[in-house]
This record gives C-alpha cells, sequence and structure tokens, in this order.
C-alpha cells in the first residue's frame, strides 16, 4: 500500500504539472469530498466496535499524553533541524509547529512576512504526511500501534486516519482521532508563539 501511495503521488505530481486550472479546480474540491467519505468510514469501522469508547473512557486524561509526546517530538525535531541547517531557532520551531497540517502552517508563516519560512513550512509538513503513510504499517508492526499516531502528528484526525485505522486497532485509531484534533487546535496557537 505504502509503494501504491508513493506512484499515485508522483503521477499526481506529473498530472498536476500539465492540467488545465479547471480541471485542478473540480479535483480540490472533489478531494474534500472524498475525504468526508473517508472520515464517515472509519466512522462507521469505529462505531461497530462498541467496547473501543468504554476503553477510550477508561483512560480519561492520560489520552493527552500521546499528542503532548507529538508536540514535544516534532518542536524538538524543529530545533535540532534549525541548528543544522543554522536557521534561526525561532523559525526551525514555527515550522515543525505546523504539525503535519501544511496548508495552515505555510500560510501562518508567509502571512507573518517570512514567505521563505511559509514554504518550508509548507514542503516540510506535505512530506511528514507523505512519510507517514510509508512509516504507519512499519511502526505499527515492528514497534507498537501507538508509536504508529506520532508521525501523523495533526493529520491522525483525517488524511492520515484511514492508515492509521488499517494497520491498527479500533482503540488506537480512536486514540489518533483525539490526538490529532488536539494538535490541530494547538497548531495556530504554537506556531504563533514562536513568531
Amino acid at each position: 500500500m505504502s509503494i501504491a501511495i508513493l506512484i499515485v503521488l508522483v503521477l499526481g505530481i506529473l498530472g498536476g504539472m500539465y492540467m488545465p486550472m479547471g480541471i485542478a479546480a473540480f479535483l480540490d474540491e472533489a478531494s474534500s469530498y472524498m475525504l468526508l467519505i473517508l472520515l464517515f468510514s472509519v466512522g462507521i469501522d469505529l462505531g461497530l466496535n462498541r467496547q473501543v469508547f468504554s476503553q477510550v473512557r477508561q483512560l480519561g486524561f492520560r489520552i493527552l499524553l500521546i499528542p503532548l509526546g507529538v508536540i514535544l517530538g516534532s518542536l524538538c525535531g524543529g530545533a535540532i533541524a534549525a541548528l543544522i541547517t543554522q536557521m534561526h531557532f525561532k523559525e526551525g520551531m514555527a515550522i515543525a509547529a505546523g504539525l503535519g497540517w501544511y496548508s495552515l502552517s505555510g500560510i501562518i508563516l508567509t502571512n507573518a512576512g517570512n514567505p521563505v519560512g511559509g514554504t518550508i513550512s509548507f514542503l516540510s509538513n506535505v512530506f511528514r504526511e507523505m512519510l507517514t503513510f510509508i512509516l504507519i504499517p512499519f511502526l505499527a508492526k515492528y514497534l507498537n500501534s501507538y508509536s504508529a499516531i506520532a508521525p501523523a502528528g495533526a493529520t491522525a484526525m483525517d488524511t492520515t486516519l484511514g492508515m492509521i485505522s488499517k494497520h491498527t486497532d479500533g482503540k488506537t485509531a480512536v486514540i489518533a482521532f483525539m490526538s490529532g484534533i488536539t494538535c490541530t487546535l494547538l497548531v495556530p496557537v504554537i506556531i504563533q508563539f514562536f513568531l
């Protein structure tokens, strides 16, 4: 599946380079509906497993440890990347604070007067999502199901939720969804903190 995703992505990039703008606008709108269908099907899968919600309820506030770890890990990665690339520390942290939400993080940095940082944020978070699709099956198989949530960041509530659900179990998918929501809500706050 990971190889198929990479092939389709490359074909999409090549197709996008030569596609008329009218078709691109249609596909952008169609992809929103496809994402809703994906979330609906994952919701059905979660709803069929009635034990999942009672297990998550038992976890209580401990369920927030995963998004906290995702955020701290991402920010540490941003700090290390800033040191390696000799980028300003706060800029590296702001870029990493996108947590995979490339459309928003790039816009926030660009609107803050840093178009280069906005472009880097967009690209790094797109690459994060691509790597997440590749890593989820391996992390779930060779480490544990919870480690498959970490690379997804904010996308654990939408685009990568299907992969997480497929390669883990219902309980992990619900935790991933909650982690994604938490990360999504905090992305704008964390990025603004480092601007």
